[in-house]
């Protein structure tokens, strides 16, 4: 049985602030069921330690630049019986807010050291010098918090194959230069090739440079990041190794996502009773306190385009300047010219928040904002709307697109990266073959996203075809069985290329 070691920032259910959680809580399961030996490595945080109890201690580390003793503590991920092991720092990772950042939103000022420990306690493992009886032939890493690890690993000889995934290049890892020399790191990794990007250290660049292999999370995805639009200046590095790239998609937990047994809805429902979703989008509108028209409560089959019932879009993420708020708050007032209604759950830039309360009072019958991440309001988000909107910029996967057509909401999403991979566009030619899932809106401009929106309203208005369209989306197959296969695959690839 091959081993594999997974190390990440953050992995749900143990700790999470974004996709990256989603993805590393869920491939190491599925890939594990694959018959993988697979130990997740990540951070002592509180709440991790929390959640994976019971814990025992299995290593005592004593690394370079590191006071003290660093234990690896191992638990279990919640319901899966996948071992878990923590680096156990207090200095490090006892503390509060959440794993890179203060409460107050700003970074810890000691991430560097922070992450750095966490890629030495890989390479420890990897190397079979933390003595445990367990040493992987890949290691697994994700991000720029663990970049450091292929880095570190190419100095070994011999070692495990490394694999670098990118979850979303904007954010890389970048310190002062000085940084380099304080983390004690071998000079011959300070390099243009290396880890030098115009005169900053690059944690990213770690595994760019150095993994045998490299991923991302969607195919197009890999191809945009070796463009100037996308690559965040590391285009020239991606097309260089572009033979060891590839984009595979992510896949979703159809456990935590099924409108069949989701306990977070007022009504469950399937694929065969959609028209019992309609109880969801009256509960929605309570959700946010617009006025339930008695018109909406019609079931979805005997909908009628006449009968005043209102479009309702729904939006959850995080507020940023990637997710094309922006294009939203630009055709706020034509949305309630054209009586659309929009619910918005998510939290991030305060300037993005401050613009999105005034919309809200501007257009109380238009627009409603919860600021804040809701689990349980996501769900209903997800269920409830008529469709999903997620105009990103640029969209590395996605995952709440993948959601969204499970439950029967079809996405309204802009053209690019994983959005792109996953969302048929509803053409005459799409919604003739049956193939149609959704709407694709390109360039990334206001009057493209609002042209977007209205045929979706147009196809509202006939209901034969958008039950059509919504159940379609609800037989795509997403799962992450699929998408471990291609990992385990790419695993057996470098380990047949090693031997």
């Amino acid at each position: 049985m091959s081993k594999l070691l997974f190390v990440a920032s953050e992995v749900t259910p143990l700790i999470m602030t974004g996709g990256l959680a989603d993805v590393c809580g869920s491939l190491p399961v599925a890939l594990k069921a694959m018959r993988w030996s697979v130990r997740l490595l990540m951070p002592a945080y509180p709440q991790a330690v929390k959640q994976a109890a019971p814990t025992r201690l299995i290593a005592t580390l004593h690394l370079r630049g590191t006071p003290g003793e660093v234990k690896i503590l191992e638990g279990h991920l919640p319901g899966a019986n996948l071992p878990v092991w923590l680096v156990d720092y207090a200095p490090a990772f006892e503390r509060a807010g959440n794993p890179y950042a203060k409460t107050d939103g700003t970074d810890w000022p000691d991430n560097a050291e922070r992450f750095a420990l966490l890629s030495r306690c890989a390479v420890e493992i990897a190397q079979g010098r933390a003595n445990l009886s367990w040493i992987p032939d890949v290691v697994h890493c994700n991000d720029w918090q663990t970049g450091l690890a292929p880095a570190l690993l190419s100095t070994e000889s011999p070692r495990p194959a490394t694999v670098f995934t990118i979850h979303n290049l904007a954010y890389q890892g970048l310190f002062p230069a000085r940084t380099f020399q304080a983390l004690g790191l071998p000079e011959v990794l300070w390099s243009p090739e290396g880890l030098e990007f115009h005169g900053k250290l690059s944690f990213i660049k770690g595994g760019l440079a150095f993994a045998d292999h490299i991923t991302t999370v969607s195919p197009s995805y890999a191809e945009e990041i070796q463009t100037a639009q996308c690559g965040c200046g590391l285009e020239g590095l991606l097309h260089y190794r572009r033979h060891v790239l590839t984009g595979i998609l992510n896949g979703i937990d159809e456990k935590a996502w099924n409108p069949e047994k989701d306990k977070h809805i007022t009504q469950t429902y399937s694929v065969d009773t959609l028209h019992k979703k309609s109880h969801n989008k009256q509960a929605l509108l309570k959700d946010f306190h617009f006025p339930v028209n008695a018109s909406a409560a019609t079931s979805s089959k005997n909908r009628s385009a006449d009968n005043g019932q209102r479009l309702l879009l729904g939006s959850v993420g995080r507020l940023a300047e990637q997710k094309g708020i922006d294009l939203l708050l630009d055709i706020i007032g034509r949305l309630a010219a054209l009586d659309v209604q929009c619910v918005l759950l998510g939290s991030g830039d305060k300037h993005l928040e401050k613009s999105l309360r005034a919309a809200a009072r501007r257009y109380p019958d238009t627009l409603g904002v919860h600021f804040a991440y809701d689990d349980r309001l996501a769900h209903r988000i997800k269920a409830g709307a008529d469709a999903f909107l997620m105009p990103s910029n640029f969209e590395p996967c996605g995952l709440s697109q993948l959601y969204s057509l499970r439950y029967g909401t079809p996405p309204i999403v802009h053209s690019v990266g994983g959005l792109k991979d996953t969302v048929v566009d509803s053409s005459s030619a799409a919604l003739k073959a049956g193939a149609a899932t959704g709407f694709r809106f390109s360039p990334a401009t206001p009057d493209a996203l609002l042209e977007s929106i209205e045929r979706a309203i147009t196809l509202y208005a006939q209901p034969q075809q958008w039950n059509k369209l919504c159940k379609t989306g609800m037989t795509q197959c997403f799962n992450w069985r699929s998408s471990a296969r291609r990992y385990a695959e790419l695993y057996r690839g470098l380990l047949k290329s090693a031997r």
